[in-house]
Parts: C-alpha cells; sequence; structure tokens
C-alpha cells in the first residue's frame, strides 16, 4: 500500500511539474515574441497590458494540451507522433488569435496581436514544448543507461550483428542500446537493400548485404547474429541461418509482430530460430480478436473436447483470450487436463473453466455432461491420430473416432447447440489408413447430419500435420538428434504438408464462425515439404552438420503415402471472405446402405474384429484399401 501511494505521489508530482514547465514555456514565448517582433516593448503594448493578456494566453494554452490530451503523454517515451499530436493541440488558438487579429474591432485592441507576433509565439511554443519533453526523454534514458551500465560494467556482453535495418531493427538497436544488461554490444547491421548502405541507424552503420556477412564477421569478431526482420519469410530467414552457419555464427531471431502484440512478449525477447520459421512459407494469421468473430464466441459457453492434447489446450488458450462465458475441457487423460487447467487458472481472467475427465464412447456419460452444463460452442478434438499405431488398433481407432465423434455430433442437435466445430485431417482424403478412413467416415455423418438439422451449425476442419504437436515427427527428429542420431525417415522423398499449433487453431476458430451445413474448410497451406530437408533444417539448427548425423531409411509404414493429398485445388474449392482459407468439394454421394455399413462397423469393433472392420471400410464406398500404397 505505501509502495502504491508513492507511486501515486511520484505520478502527480511529474504531472505537475510538466504542466509549470509548460506555463514557463507558454509565458516565456508570448512575451519573447513581442522582444523579437519589436526589439524590445513596443510603446504601443504598455507592460501592464501585456502581463493582463499574458495569463489569458497561457491559460487558453494549457485548456487546448488538455482537451489535445497531450498531457496523457510520457515524457520518457516521446515520440514523434506525440509531437505531432502537440502541435494539434498549440494550433488551435494561434489560428483564433489570426482571425482575432481580422475581426476584433479597432476599439477593443487588447487581444488583437500583430501577425508576427502570431506567428513567432507559435514557434516558440512547438520549439519550447518540444525541446522540454526531448531533454526529458534524453534526461531519462541517460539515466537507465547509466544505472544499467554501473550496474552490468564487470559483466561479459557479445558482439552481435542486426539483419534487417527497417524499423524493426531501429527498435531493436535502440533497445538492446539501452539495455546492457541483456549482454549485447551491436558492432554492425546487415542489410541486403542498396538505399540503406552506409546508412546510420542508433549510432550503428549499415555494412552491406549478406554477401558480406563472412569478412564482417571475421573483422569485427562478431559472436552472435539476431535477424530484426519483421514477419520475414522463410525463405529469407533460411538464406541468412544457411550463411550464419557457413560463418560459424550462431543465430536468432526476433518475435514476430502477431507475437509482439501479446503483452507478455518484448521485442528483445529473442529467441533461437526454429523449424516454425522455415516451414517453406510465411505463417498465417488470422485477427481472432476481430468484431464479427468475438460474437461468436464472447460470452458464450464452450465446449472443447480433447481438451488436453497439442490442438485442444491451445484451443482452451486462445478461446480463453476471446472472454467466454464458460470453457468446459474434456479429456480421458487427467494428466492433460490438469495441466491445461493449471497453466490457465493464472489468465482466465474471472471466466469459469471447468475440467471434466470422461470419455467421448460413453453415450450416458457425455449426455450427463452436456445436459450439466448445456454449451452453445462445442470444438471436438478428442481423437486418436497417429497412422501406424490405429492400423495396429483398428477397432479403437473405429470406437474413439467414429463411436465419439457421433456421440458428441447427435447430442449437439438433441440440446441444440449453436456451433459444432469437428477438427478432421487430410488424410480423410482417398484415405490409405485406417484413422484417415475414420475421419472422412465422420465428414460423410456429419455433412448428413448439418443437411437433416436446422437448428446446429455444423463445420470439419482439415490440416496437415502439425510442427510441435504430439503426433508430430518433429519432436520424434529432435530426441534422435540430442541422442547423436540415427535420425529414422520412411523414404528419401515423402512428403508433408505443415502447419504450426497456433495457425491450425486460428483456422478451427474461424471456421467456427463460417460452418453452417457441414461445410469442410481448408488452409491453404503452400507446397508440401520433403520431410528429409525437414530433416537437415533440424540438425543444422540444432548446431550439427549433416555428416555429424546419420540418416536411415526405414521404409513406408503401415497405412502411410508417400505423399498427401492437396489441401486445396482452386479449380474444385471455393474461396471464403478469409484469406487462404477455402471450403473443400463435398465428400460425394454415399451407397445406399452406407449406414447400415456403419453400424456393422461399429458392432465389429466392440467386439474386437478387426478383420472384419478392416473388411467393411473398403467395402465402404469412401475409397479406402487395405493395400493402398503409393507409387
Amino acid at each position: 500500500m505505501a509502495g502504491g501511494k508513492m507511486n501515486l505521489t511520484r505520478l502527480l508530482f511529474n504531472k505537475i511539474s510538466q504542466v509549470v514547465i509548460d506555463i514557463l514555456v507558454f509565458s516565456f514565448s508570448f512575451l519573447a515574441a513581442f522582444l523579437i517582433r519589436f526589439e524590445g516593448f513596443p510603446s504601443i503594448y504598455p507592460f501592464n497590458k501585456l502581463l493582463f493578456v499574458c495569463p489569458c494566453i497561457v491559460l487558453a494554452r494549457l485548456l487546448c494540451f488538455y482537451l489535445g490530451r497531450v498531457y496523457v503523454i510520457s515524457w520518457r517515451h516521446f515520440s514523434i507522433r506525440d509531437a505531432l499530436r502537440l502541435t494539434k493541440a498549440a494550433l488551435p488558438l494561434s489560428l483564433v488569435m489570426l482571425f482575432g487579429r481580422l475581426l476584433i474591432p479597432g476599439e477593443i485592441s487588447t487581444f488583437k496581436m500583430p501577425y508576427g507576433v502570431i506567428i513567432i509565439e507559435f514557434l516558440l511554443v512547438i520549439l519550447g514544448t518540444l525541446s522540454a519533453r526531448i531533454a526529458w526523454r534524453i534526461a531519462h534514458e541517460a539515466s537507465r543507461k547509466s544505472s544499467h551500465s554501473s550496474a552490468n560494467s564487470g559483466s561479459y556482453r557479445k558482439n552481435v550483428m542486426l539483419i534487417g535495418a527497417g524499423d524493426a531493427g531501429n527498435m531493436v538497436a535502440k533497445e538492446l542500446i539501452n539495455r546492457a544488461d541483456l549482454g549485447y554490444r551491436i558492432v554492425a547491421f546487415i542489410d541486403d537493400d542498396p538505399q540503406k548502405l552506409n546508412n546510420v541507424i542508433q549510432g550503428i552503420k549499415v555494412m552491406g548485404g549478406i554477401d558480406r556477412l563472412p569478412d564482417i564477421v571475421r573483422r569485427y569478431c562478431i559472436q552472435e547474429a539476431i535477424i530484426t526482420i519483421a514477419n520475414a519469410g522463410s525463405k529469407d530467414i533460411r538464406r541468412v541461418v544457411e550463411a550464419c552457419r557457413g560463418a560459424n555464427l550462431k543465430v536468432k531471431i526476433i518475435p514476430c509482430v502477431a507475437e509482439m502484440m501479446d503483452d507478455n512478449v518484448k521485442i528483445t525477447k529473442i529467441r533461437e530460430v526454429d523449424i516454425n520459421d522455415l516451414l517453406g512459407r510465411s505463417l498465417v494469421t488470422f485477427d481472432n480478436q476481430a468484431p464479427e468473430v468475438l460474437e461468436k464466441y464472447q460470452n458464450k459457453r464452450i465446449m472443447v473436447t480433447g481438451a488436453g492434447g497439442s490442438i485442444g489446450s491451445e484451443l482452451c488458450r486462445q478461446l480463453v483470450s476471446m472472454w467466454p462465458k464458460e470453457l468446459i475441457m474434456i479429456d480421458k487423460d487427467e494428466n492433460s487436463i490438469y495441466e491445461i487447467d493449471a497453466e490457465l487458472s493464472s489468465c482466465k481472467n474471472g471466466i469459469k473453466a471447468w475440467p471434466i475427465i470422461t470419455n467421448i464412447k460413453n453415450r450416458a456419460r457425455m449426455s450427463s455432461v452436456v445436459d450439466q452444463f448445456r454449451p452453445e460452442v462445442v470444438f471436438h478434438a478428442a481423437a486418436h491420430k497417429h497412422v501406424p499405431l490405429m492400423e495396429l488398433n483398428a477397432c479403437e481407432a473405429v470406437l474413439n473416432n467414429i463411436k465419439g465423434t457421433m456421440n458428441m455430433a447427435e447430442l449437439a442437435v438433441s440440446n441444440h447447440v449453436e456451433r459444432f466445430i469437428n477438427i478432421s485431417t487430410d488424410k480423410a482424403i482417398n484415405p490409405s489408413s485406417i484413422m484417415g478412413s475414420t475421419k472422412r467416415i465422420n465428414e460423410i455423418l456429419i455433412q448428413e447430419l448439418a443437411a437433416n438439422n436446422q437448428k446446429t451449425r455444423f463445420a470439419c476442419v482439415r490440416f496437415g500435420n502439425v510442427i510441435g504437436s504430439r503426433g508430430s515427427v518433429v519432436p520424434l527428429f529432435q530426441r534422435q538428434i540430442a541422442n547423436g542420431g540415427p535420425i529414422t525417415i520412411t523414404h528419401p522423398d515423402i512428403q508433408r504438408y505443415f502447419m504450426s499449433i497456433s495457425e491450425a487453431v486460428q483456422l478451427i476458430i474461424q471456421a467456427g464462425t463460417l460452418g453452417n451445413k457441414g461445410e469442410i474448410f481448408v488452409l491453404d497451406m503452400g507446397k508440401p515439404i520433403k520431410i528429409l530437408d525437414l530433416v537437415k533444417d533440424l540438425i543444422r539448427l540444432s548446431g550439427y552438420s549433416e555428416s555429424d548425423i546419420e540418416i536411415q531409411f526405414v521404409g513406408l509404414r503401415p497405412g502411410e503415402k508417400l505423399y498427401e493429398e492437396m489441401l486445396v485445388d482452386e479449380e474444385k474449392s471455393t474461396a471464403t471472405q478469409f484469406k487462404k482459407i477455402f471450403i473443400a468439394p463435398p465428400n460425394g454421394i454415399t451407397p445406399p446402405n452406407f449406414h447400415d455399413l456403419v453400424s456393422s462397423l461399429l458392432v465389429s469393433a466392440d467386439e474386437g474384429h478387426a478383420e472384419k472392420v478392416v473388411a467393411i471400410l473398403k467395402n465402404m464406398g469412401i475409397g479406402y484399401t487395405a493395400e493402398a500404397r503409393p507409387h
């Protein structure tokens, strides 16, 4: 409490000091304008007359500055934008004085100022108030820099170069210069733009492009590079990383603009370059705080199944920021639910979050949960996703992915849920695996359910492999690298579409606002990535060369494709209001006995007859054959 009072007192003192300084500047500017214009006090304006008018002008200036919100500006962070606001606040009174000079009758000459005095007074006000604020900021930064330097005078600081001399580079340089405690000494800027060559930014010279990097590293004993290109594309990052590796230079990167919008992430939170930066395309971001998106989720009771998984937990994180009324987190794994509930406990902002341990296959239990919490929106992320494991556990794949999904979808209809968003996969396209087949059947059943229902809006979302998720190959490769190899890849030509967890969840949230009749939404993920190239990038990012880690090719596993189907076929897909999100064509006409086959499939799975499950899947008309393999 005492600290709070002290801070309030200090703030009040600062504001009063600023107002007093402005009063002195206004008074001086008014009187000095006469002295400059007339080279002394003019006889036609007696001194007592000026002393009468001066306080009126000062009070009017203070009122204009107050109405112009000049006094909410922090002097220690005064910027060019703030200077423009200050100028706008000073202009109205000068215009009033100018019109007064033209319109005030000669008999009332007290407030009738000469043109020269009006112009000089305005210029002196701008010059004086700007100078006071700039001097205050310079003094603050010098004091801050001095305190950091003295506190770290004996600490080691590494020589670094900043790659990217744009606005982001300027911001990073400025912050690093003022933060000696971060342990960086900026030696040079690097930028490929020839117009920036030899420019000086924050006292640091732009010494050339990437082609000069090795020479600059040797000449100035640079130990680390920081990529300071805002929203740098993966091609640019890959080129920079390769150049830095060639010069035996450690490389880091600043957060992207989307990350920096988070109050918890500062521009100086420099991090290692990771595999997300090298996806082969720029990350896709959506504005989930847009009004048309928020209105679909704000103040709603939202249920997330599979909430403990990679996608489900990230869904919960992003949904909390959208202010739902309640968040119901469903998962059969108590440890996963415990972790996400504990993580969200500090950022729920008063939102009720309910961690529920149950299994979506249990219809009676799920009916009780849905009846208790009455969700208005359901995100269905619970599923078995490991292709090779589901080949060995076909019955469990069918029960969990089909029976569990239909339990949730049918309960959504019977309980008048507003929106139901089903998480699917690119492996549902011409499925060659048990897992992909179950997802394809889900899409068909949900589209039929949506066609026969008017109250609940359904949507399916397909995406490729998610980097960093539990089912991703990337963590496996990273563990193999940490163990010194070998890295096991199924085939030298195998390719996959990749996206980040954040991209996947943003797509799910956006698609949830568009879905109506079970449409299948997909993200334009660019071109697929060769797994071999991905592995080579991971090896380099881990600080090794390709000769250090052995790569072994072990052959395709059961149900695995060499090439995934194209997610977005522009000739067949339909664009949406969101860039990069498309609607895939419908799954097509199902055979007349499709529902009978589904029923038989569930019975066979429940009885544990894996051979029957595979046989039924072959006859369902969804394109699945157990022998399906790529050429």
